[in-house]
């Protein structure tokens, strides 16, 4: 938003008129980051007991500001707690997955690969670590910051994501197997939680989507001893497709990941 909202928008949004379209509230709060004149007009807009509960929080925050520790002096000490503290138990998780399934493949080559098998589902459960209110401790917060929705779990995916696939291809490199045959199937997963999860949640979906990949392709495939047909090198026409489809789906619905709390309910 390049000019002011008028004072009339500003009212409305102070008092979540339904009438006012997601990408308006998206502008005016994008403008109130930047614009203290429109935040007076926004705190004169506020109903008088709303305003009251707000300067109550405002006390309430400065006390407890106050009377705790001194801020800490060092920025990797601020870096453990943020996001990448709560995700960096899964990393390892998957680290040492596929660490024991590289050499599950090497010891026993008679069976169909582990490390393909395990790929598609591997970044699900940190992506979901990273966008849940059970494990984020400043979820309260996030859900309040303008512009919170799409983009910030499109980040937090990418994160995950820039970690991951790494260890997914040293585990591939090391065990023999082509990137594509990897890569390709562990987007469209991710894209596929991304785009469930603003039907059920993130959490949920990934979740979800790895115990059925599990029972319905992992165990099958070591039971009989036999690579399923979705994960041979031919298949990845089929994987692209999907996945460009499920990336069109999550931008597309972008208004259901609008806040964090709607993957919650």
């Amino acid at each position: 938003m390049t000019v002011h909202p008028t004072p009339i928008l500003i009212f409305r949004y102070a008092t979540g008129d339904a009438g006012v379209d997601d990408a308006t509230v998206w502008a005016v709060e994008a403008h109130l980051e930047s614009c203290a004149p429109c935040r007076a007009r926004l705190a004169d807009a506020v109903e008088p007991a709303d305003r009251q509960l707000l300067d109550r929080v405002a006390v309430g925050v400065a006390t407890g500001i106050a009377a705790g520790p001194a801020p800490a002096k060092h920025r990797w000490l601020l870096r453990r707690t943020g996001v990448a503290a709560r995700i960096l138990p899964w990393l390892a998780t998957v680290v040492g997955l596929m660490v024991i399934a590289a050499l599950f493949e090497l010891t026993f080559d008679a069976m169909p690969s582990l490390v393909l098998l395990i790929a598609p589902v591997a970044p699900l459960l940190p992506v979901a670590a990273a966008w849940s209110r059970r494990t984020d401790p400043a979820w309260e917060l996030v859900a309040s910051m303008p512009r919170t929705g799409l983009a910030l779990l499109l980040r937090r995916t990418l994160a995950v994501l820039t970690a991951v696939v790494p260890t997914l291809a040293a585990a591939s490199w090391w065990t023999g197997h082509s990137p594509v045959r990897w890569l390709l199937p562990c987007l469209a997963f991710t894209a596929g939680a991304l785009a469930l999860g603003g039907l059920v949640g993130v959490d949920r979906a990934a979740l979800g989507l790895s115990v059925v990949w599990s029972l319905g392709v992992i165990a099958p495939s070591l039971a009989g001893r036999r690579l399923p047909v979705i994960l041979e090198a031919g298949s990845w026409p089929g994987w692209a497709v999907a996945t460009g489809v499920l990336i069109a789906v999550v931008l597309i619905r972008a208004t259901d990941h609008r806040r964090p709390g709607i993957d919650q309910r």
